[in-house]
Parts: C-alpha cells; sequence; structure tokens
C-alpha cells in the first residue's frame, strides 16, 4: 500500500499521540493534520496547539473543537434515553465518546482532502475497534493507521529514545512509568493499567480522579430536582440548562457526595478481561433520575421492553457499533418510548448513593384511585380478578395435571 500524503490524527497534546505525530512524519513523509476534541475533560487544550506547532504542523492544519454540548446531546442523552449499562454495571462512558471523536476525525479529513486517519489506540483495546468501526461507517474508502499495530517501539524505554532523538519534549513525570493510565470527558473518568492490573489487589485511594471517598462526603443528605422533557434531562432545580450544562452540574453534586465509583472488571471486545476504575458522578445521578422518570410515565409493556433490548443495545456500543443499522433501529424504538417521558425527579444525594425521593408529571400513568387502600368509589372492580387469575392459571393447571397423570404410569 502506498504511503499517505495527508493524515489527520486524533492528537491529545501528550506524549503518546506527539510521539505518533512525529513517526507518521517520519514513517510516511506525509503532512499531518491535527485534531483535538473538548470533551469536558478538564484540561486546557491550548498547550496540544503549541506542541503541534512545535513539532512542525502548520495554523491552519491544526483543530481543536469544543464538542461538549454534541457530545452529551447527540450522544450521550440518546444512551440514557436507553439506560444503559454495559454488563449490568458499566456507564460506558470512554465507548460514547470515540464515535463523535471519529465522525470530526472524518469530516476533517475530507476538509483538507486527507487520505488517511490515524489514532493512538492500542492493539490490545477496545478503542481500535470503535475508532475504526465508526470511520469506515462513515467513510468506506477512508484509510485508518495505527501505529501500535505497525511500529517497533515496544517499550517505555524505546518510546522515550525516539522522544529524545527528534527532540519531543518530555515531562518529567514522563520518565518514570505512570502509575495508571486516565482517559477522561464530561460523562467519565477512566483509570486503567499498572497499579490496577490486579484485580485481587483493592485500587489505591489516589487513582480517584473526580469523587470524593465516600468516607469524606457530607453527613448531611442533599436534595436536588431533576427535569425532564421526551427522556433527556432540561433543568435542575427548576432552571434549565443546556446538556453539558446540566451534565456538568450534576458531575459536581456526584463527586461532592462520593456518588459514581465502580471498580469494574469487563470483557472486552476483542477478548480478554481488563480491570478498571470508572468515576461517573453525574451519569450516575443522571441514570436513577431517568428511571424515577420512567416510573411514572412509561408503560409497562413499553419499559419491559426497553428492559429486554438495553444490554444488546448496551454492548452495540461498547463494541464500537454506534453508527450501525442494528443501533439506529434501536435507538428508534427507544425514542419512541420516551414521548411522555416528561415531568420531574426530586433525588437524596447521601454518601455515595443518588436515590429517587419523589416524582411527577402531567403526564403521570399513576392513579392513585385505582391503587389506594381506601375507599376507591368503584374505580376498581375488585371481582374482576377472579377470571384474570383463572384464564392465567388454565395453562398451569394442565400442566399439572399432564405431569400428573403421566407420573401415574411410571
Amino acid at each position: 500500500m502506498s504511503a499517505p500524503k495527508k493524515v489527520v490524527l486524533a492528537y491529545s497534546g501528550g506524549l503518546d499521540t506527539s510521539i505518533i505525530l512525529k513517526w507518521l512524519q517520519t514513517e510516511y513523509g506525509c503532512e499531518v493534520i491535527t485534531y483535538t476534541a473538548d470533551l469536558g475533560q478538564g484540561e486546557e487544550l491550548e498547550p496540544a496547539r503549541q506542541k503541534a506547532l512545535l513539532l512542525g504542523i502548520k495554523e491552519e492544519n491544526i483543530h481543536i473543537l469544543d464538542v461538549r454540548e454534541e457530545f452529551v446531546k447527540d450522544f450521550v442523552f440518546p444512551m440514557f434515553r436507553a439506560n444503559a449499562l454495559y454488563e449490568g454495571l458499566y456507564l460506558l462512558g470512554t465507548s460514547i465518546a470515540r464515535p463523535l471523536i471519529s465522525k470530526h476525525l472524518v469530516e476533517i479529513a475530507h476538509k483538507h482532502g486527507a487520505d488517511a486517519v490515524a489514532h493512538g489506540a492500542t492493539g490490545k483495546g477496545n478503542d481500535q475497534v470503535r475508532f475504526e468501526l465508526s470511520a469506515l461507517a462513515l467513510d468506506p474508502s477512508i484509510r485508518v493507521i495505527a501505529p501500535w499495530r505497525e511500529w517497533d517501539l515496544t517499550s517505555r524505554t524505546k518510546l522515550l529514545e525516539f522522544a529524545e532523538q527528534n527532540q519531543i519534549p518530555i515531562a518529567k513525570n514522563k520518565r518514570g512509568e505512570a502509575p495508571f493510565s486516565v482517559d477522561a470527558n464530561l460523562l467519565h473518568t477512566s483509570s486503567e493499567g499498572t497499579v490496577l492490573e490486579d484485580p485481587g489487589v483493592e485500587a489505591p485511594d489516589y487513582v480517584a480522579q473526580r469523587i470524593v471517598a465516600v468516607e469524606d462526603a457530607p453527613d448531611t443528605p442533599e436534595f436536588i430536582e431533576v427535569t425532564f422533557e421526551k427522556g433527556d434531562a432540561v433543568a435542575i432545580n427548576g432552571e434549565a440548562m443546556s446538556p453539558a450544562t446540566i451534565l456538568t452540574a450534576l458531575n459536581e453534586y456526584g463527586a461532592k457526595h462520593g456518588i459514581g465509583m465502580l471498580d469494574f472488571v469487563e470483557n472486552r471486545f476483542v477478548g480478554m478481561k481488563s480491570r478498571g476504575v470508572y468515576e461517573t458522578p453525574g451519569g450516575t445521578i443522571l441514570l436513577e433520575a431517568h428511571r424515577g422518570i420512567e416510573q411514572i410515565t412509561l408503560d409497562s409493556g413499553s419499559g419491559h421492553l426497553k428492559d429486554s433490548i438495553m444490554p444488546r443495545y448496551a454492548e452495540l456500543i461498547y463494541n464500537g457499533f454506534w453508527f450501525s443499522p442494528e443501533r439506529e433501529a434501536l435507538q428508534a424504538l427507544i425514542d419512541k418510548t420516551q414521548e411522555h417521558v416528561t415531568g420531574t425527579v426530586k433525588l437524596k444525594l447521601y454518601k455515595g448513593v443518588a436515590r429517587t425521593v419523589a416524582r411527577w408529571s402531567d403526564h403521570s400513568l399513576y392513579s392513585e384511585k385505582h391503587v389506594t387502600f381506601e375507599e376507591d368509589a368503584g374505580a376498581y372492580d375488585q371481582k374482576d380478578a377472579a377470571g384474570f387469575i383463572r384464564l392465567n392459571a388454565l395453562r398451569l393447571k394442565l400442566i399439572a395435571t399432564r405431569n400428573a397423570r403421566v407420573a401415574g404410569k411410571e
């Protein structure tokens, strides 16, 4: 395969992607365009621009985009309408960011007439799959370069030697092996590797990046109200906010109260198990609130159907199939169920737990006159239950009769 002429690199400005930038230039002799996404990771991104300039990238070839609102509105919120959890626990914070990054990689490649995109994911992880499936779904002709699968820089020592040989600045704290690897965005922070690789050893306290320890959380509970419209959060305590602003505020509440910490051993799509520590403070509150409002606005048929397809939907996102027709089909079903998921949930935040304590809605299906233990003024005739039970019991009675008959002949 001929060498690419222009490559758009997903660039963080850190040591690894700076090495990749230089490697692309030296290995292929190509022009490199950098793309850095502000996903709410909490870092100043201007240094990434300066680092790219230092490595010879033209100003017009440096792209730093604030995609926080797009991230929450078009990716996080649709996922939360499904109450998506991978393997019953993981809120998919890293997984859901990758299709958005790939979308802009491809768009920038088209803008510059680039013939390839590149990423810094390793050959052992899920992210390589997510980046590349997304890119190829959006542009089947695009070439994807994954240096970790190609180069011979197979150790930390070799990476540092390459950096020194090519005058790539190395921060002092990068000389030694990092205690763990961190990926962050507005939805979560994930920590993996090194001190976390043995699942039989408790994660050190210093791994926590954004959530206070439960022991240090306030001793007094805090109550908040989250308002939804058609399945999406639109206000906190009556104040209307944009999607990214809402998630930012929920993150602050959750972090303060020690909410959203998960120590998890998961099954990677590539086949191995990995252990990670995930901090998702705002997302944990949002999931509880969304389920709270669904309790009174969603009928049992729709709700149970949603719950039955949720594991498949979550697995599609985890495995990198956000842009697949099956994910889009499931999304259409999920979004249909959210037409009346409108109302307000009151939550109690205390010592690592977000708990729904009240919910109300003009779209509520809850009928107090039907469920009351007091006089219901004829709203419900209890005699109706007798026929209902007899019909549902008929199948069970026939099975029991058959089993007794067969047993008697044995």
